[in-house]
């Protein structure tokens, strides 16, 4: 047998067991995907699997903001990395804005949000140093420390006493720079990061921190500052992470910190140096939806009272949901043929919410994942929820 029939055998027996376990995936057309409705294979389906937390990757101004950036000639595309050929005026004021909203020295955008993790976290760890990841931190933050070689002590969610002995072995063991790193909102339960506490063991064991705040900027805080600033401890925060894919409807990343910190990034984050920078015509899509989040308290405050309804609703009708106090609002189902089941009804319904599952999330914490956004009508919530409790029944996940 060649060695490429041995490869065709071993990917078609990998195939063959995802699919005994339900844990296959498909890719599906859609369209309309910004908006509260969308649309696939002709039907239409409210949209409870959206990032787009404000409702405004559908924005008007985005789109207006694009076709002017192009009538000034800026082009479709970028010519290289910002380190060869350079960047544009706005892509300069656009990190002295996100400096400025994050009240920090200096700010640094990334391609996106995995790519921002991924230099972060090689650019600062190596072999001789430590990271305290929380086990359901994202992929992007899991890859980026097996890239950096760095000693890897995952410790269990939000145990903060399990953090603690974990830092003190590193102590232990003569380790000097330690970097203890976490979701602000973890990505599959909606939950929040201890940030308080993650800031006292910081200090106590001369540890930095570093907080993705993937799903709270736009969200969470005065002016969708974020996880820590609602806290009032963004300063003692060494680095934050956000994207420009979800509650800012458009694409990107952004790291904020001191000034010191985002010039090393510069010059060693290799996911930054090698990476053709984002087109202009995104970089001005990008600030102006900066002054929409900013401006955007009223959005903020109709998104808390759809999720405060929606949560209180399931809830009482007995589903079991995990901690979540965010627009990620998770119904724990345990295995995963039970959440393409409840997915595939949901889409019979009318219901665009999609079944996660290893490895996404642990074994036996197969769930459906629900996401709302301020754009949804109250009235689309209140029949989602009806035909969810509905759906729960008949599967017996209720009652």
């Amino acid at each position: 047998m060649c060695a490429v029939n041995h490869w065709d055998h071993w990917i078609e027996e990998e195939l063959r067991r995802m699919a005994e376990k339900d844990l296959t995936r498909e890719l599906k057309m859609v369209t309309e995907s910004a908006q509260p409705i969308c649309r696939r294979r002709g039907k239409s389906l409210l949209n409870l699997s959206s990032n787009n937390y404000l409702g405004l990757a559908g924005h008007p101004q985005l789109t207006d903001a694009m076709r002017e950036a192009i009538g000034r000639g800026v082009g479709a595309g970028s010519p290289s990395s910002r380190l060869i050929v350079g960047h544009e005026e706005e892509t300069a004021l656009l990190e002295s804005e996100l400096a400025s909203w994050q009240e920090s020295e200096a700010a640094l955008v990334f391609g996106n949000g995995y790519l921002a993790n991924l230099g972060v976290l090689s650019a600062l760890l190596g072999r001789d140093d430590a990271v305290f990841s929380d086990r359901l931190n994202h992929a992007s933050i899991v890859d980026g420390i097996r890239l950096s070689g760095a000693t890897h002590f995952r410790y269990r969610h939000r145990d903060l006493g399990h953090l603690e002995s974990y830092l003190k072995k590193a102590d232990q063991k003569g380790i000097r720079r330690k970097l203890i790193v976490t979701d602000g909102v973890f990505s599959m339960d909606g939950d929040l990061a201890p940030l308080q506490e993650l800031v006292y063991l910081k200090e106590r064991y001369g540890a930095a921190l570093f907080v993705d705040e993937a799903h709270s900027v736009g969200v969470i805080g005065v002016q969708g500052r974020g996880w820590a600033h609602e806290l009032e401890m963004a300063d003692q925060v060494d680095l934050h992470m956000g994207t420009f894919s979800k509650a800012f409807g458009v694409y990107g990343a952004y790291v904020a910190g001191r000034r010191e910190w985002i010039r090393y990034l510069i010059h060693t984050a290799r996911s930054f140096i090698y990476t053709t920078a984002l087109p202009p015509v995104v970089i001005s899509a990008i600030r102006r939806s900066l002054q929409l989040v900013r401006q955007g308290d009223l959005l903020r405050q109709s998104l808390a009272g759809k999720c405060r309804y929606f949560r209180e609703e399931l809830s009482r009708a007995g589903f079991q949901l995990t901690d979540s106090m965010t627009p990620i609002i998770p119904i724990m189902l345990g295995e995963s043929s039970s959440a393409v089941e409840f997915s595939q009804r949901l889409v019979e319904c009318g219901i665009l919410a999609v079944a996660i599952r290893p490895p996404t999330v642990p074994s036996g914490e197969a769930r459906i994942r629900f996401s709302l956004m301020a754009s949804h009508r109250d009235e689309d919530v209140r029949e989602a929820i009806r035909s969810i409790v509905q759906i729960g029944y008949e599967c017996k996940v209720i009652g």
